[in-house]
This record gives C-alpha cells, structure tokens and sequence, in this order.
C-alpha cells in the first residue's frame, strides 16, 4: 500500500482519508450510500473503506449513536473542490446542519489531504480534531496502520494515548 502521505504525482493524485459519521435516518444505511457516493466522486477512486464502528455521541449525550468509518480516496480534486464534493453528498442525504456536535444524517470530514497542511477558513487539514477521537484513529489504523501524518507523528502513537471508549466494530465492509 502507498504511504498515505506520499502523493502519486506521476498520476496527478493526492491521497485523501475522509470521515464518515451518521446517527440520524438509518445511520448503517447513510454510511453505506456515502461510500457509494465515494466510488462516483469525479477525478477520483476510492482505495479502501474501513468497517463501520458504533460510537458514543461526542457532543451533547441525548441524542443515539454513531456509526463511523473512514474511507481513503486517491483524487485530483484540488482541497475545496473535495470539501464542496463532500459537502455535497451529505447534503444530498438530507444533511442539515442545526447545532455543533448535534445529531446529524451524514458528516464526512476531510481528515488527510496527501501530506498538506492548511488552516483556511472553511477548511483544516489535518482534521483538528483527528488526533484525539477514538471513532477516527481506529478505523483509520485499520486501513493504514502504518500511516505517518504530515507532522510526522505515528498514528500508532497516537492510538496509544486514544482510549476505545466503547468503540466497537459495528459492520465489516465487504
């Protein structure tokens, strides 16, 4: 497998890991037709997909579950043109965007875009919140534990200090 961090530039593509996280309107189902959405996504090609993992709500406790995965995808789109693909897609699944860390239809989140760093004000590469979320780490060491962030730190040092907190596989991804 290609270090994720390393772009194929012979081809023109960037290696990108997306998050992908829903508790409302059938969230298994959500995730699915996202990763379906994933495969059609122009200029790219998803690589791999992570089984999906039940998860504690992050913010506000009264509202159900998560189901999370993470997806990688080679692309040419630029970083914004990812984000407005993305942004797209969710809503498309009828994504509405109420309360911070509230219930939602589908969130995916750009966490690794090749080994760019950026802080703009619609988008921040690396995720910055990636390093200390359970429901991120995992699925994303299961397909590439190997994985070096543009930083340089190991994601298998970061999972050491990344309690599961009742993080389980919920579905393998055939």
């Amino acid at each position: 497998m290609i270090n994720s961090v390393e772009q194929n530039s012979n081809l023109g593509y960037s290696r990108c890991y997306v998050a992908i996280g829903s508790n409302l309107a059938d969230p298994v189902t959500q995730a699915q037709e996202a990763i379906v959405a994933l495969q059609t996504l122009t200029m790219s090609r998803l690589v791999s997909v992570s089984s999906l993992y039940a998860s504690k709500p992050m913010g506000p406790q009264e509202q159900p579950d998560y189901i999370n995965a993470v997806a990688c995808i080679d692309t040419r789109l630029a970083p914004i043109e990812l984000l407005d693909a993305l942004q797209h897609i969710e809503n498309e699944q009828g994504r509405v965007r109420k309360e911070h860390w509230g219930a939602r239809t589908l969130d995916l989140d750009i966490l690794l875009y090749g080994d760019d760093i950026m802080s703009t004000p619609r988008l921040t590469v690396p995720h910055y919140g990636m390093k200390e979320r359970e429901f991120v780490l995992y699925p994303l060491a299961e397909i590439t534990p190997q994985l070096q962030l543009p930083c340089g730190q190991a994601l298998s040092v970061l999972l050491e200090a990344c309690p599961r907190n009742d993080l389980a596989i919920y579905q393998n991804i055939e």
